[in-house]
């Protein structure tokens, strides 16, 4: 095990330099410090190239060959390379074996910031104890456990949980997942799928990125989120505050576009005065006098006012006398019988 003080004695920015000076030529140090972006933005082979004046080509080697140099010394001499490996690898066996930089470096450094980032990246890069993946259209930057499970290990893990999640076809917990994949460990699971640029999380479940459950983008969406998870109508101005007090990204919107969306969209119904629930759960749109017709065309005969209330109040939070009101007073009404209804004509 690690002293618990090895963390805040272990100073990222020293063990960089310490590791780029051993690099004896000034323009490959360079080139590694820029590309990895250990202190300023990462740069590109063409601009390294262009600073240079040598071709991106040759950037490209010239990387590739330190790299490889540095390496070979970490199985041996690199400085710091065999503290890198347990203290980071103390960190991930808490985090499920692998994480995502971003996540690792919070746990390694003060700020986090970019450039610490690229830092915990470069120095796990050079660790045969550690596997990194590089940011790409499908992962995240990440680092891993060798031991655990390589790179090409994690890739092929992380796709079977992506397939698993597409066969169920909805928003479901990790342990499910967990056991459609057979694995025991279910934290090790989200481990991999946080590492996934396929996959999205949101109140403890998880998903294809394109399902708004997990990933809402806009106002429609976690209005819809909202409603799901509290299984019950609300008015929009508890909405409004869900949405606020939510983690979701970009929360300061206000009343009134929430208010506009939840006209705007199918999926929701005005069941009372500023209250709305979901489509899905059995609800129409439609005024009070209209669920009244489809009441009374249901039942297939009059009804009398109290059965009527009690049935329009299942899909509808009115007052009864707003109900009565428009029994009393809608001409597509007819009472039949003292305090009983049926549909005129």
């Amino acid at each position: 095990m690690i002293d618990s003080k090895t963390n805040q004695n272990f100073n990222i920015e020293k063990a960089v330099d310490d590791v780029l000076n051993t690099i004896e030529r000034d323009r490959e140090r360079e080139i590694i410090s820029r590309r990895f972006g250990l202190y300023d933005r990462r740069e590109t082979l063409e601009q390294i190239g262009e600073l240079l004046g040598i071709t991106r080509e040759r950037v490209r080697q010239l990387e590739k060959a330190v790299i490889t140099r540095l390496k070979t010394a970490a199985n041996k001499d690199l400085p710091h390379i065999k503290t890198v490996a347990k203290l980071f690898s103390e960190k991930l066996n808490n985090m499920g074996q692998v994480a995502r930089v971003a996540d690792l470096s919070a746990l390694l450094t003060k700020d986090n910031s970019k450039i610490d980032q690229s830092r915990v990246s470069f120095l796990a890069k050079l660790s045969p104890k550690l596997s990194v993946i590089d940011d790409n259209d499908f992962f995240n930057h990440s680092v891993g456990i060798t031991a655990v499970h390589d790179e090409a290990a994690i890739i092929k893990q992380v796709n079977k949980i992506i397939k698993a999640i597409q066969d169920i076809n909805e928003p479901v917990n990790i342990e499910k997942v967990a056991e459609i994949v057979v694995d025991k460990d279910a934290r090790h699971v989200a481990a991999l799928a946080s590492t996934s640029k396929q996959l999205a999380t949101l109140n403890n479940r998880w998903g294809l990125i394109k399902w708004p459950m997990v990933n809402p983008k806009n106002i429609r969406d976690k209005i819809y989120v909202i409603l799901y998870e509290g299984k019950k109508p609300l008015h929009f101005n508890e909405i409004a505050k869900a949405i606020k007090d939510s983690g979701f990204r970009r929360n300061d919107v206000t009343t009134q576009a929430i208010h506009n969306e939840l006209i705007k969209d199918k999926r929701f119904v005005l069941i009372g005065r500023g209250i709305y629930a979901l489509k899905e759960w059995g609800y129409d749109k439609g005024t009070v006098a209209d669920v009244i017709t489809k009441v009374l065309k249901k039942s297939g005969e009059p009804l009398h006012r109290d059965e009527i209330v009690k049935r329009v109040l299942k899909s509808r939070q009115v007052k009864e006398t707003t109900i009565l009101l428009n029994l009393q007073g809608k001409a597509q009404f007819k009472r039949v019988a003292k305090a009983t209804y049926t549909l005129a004509g």
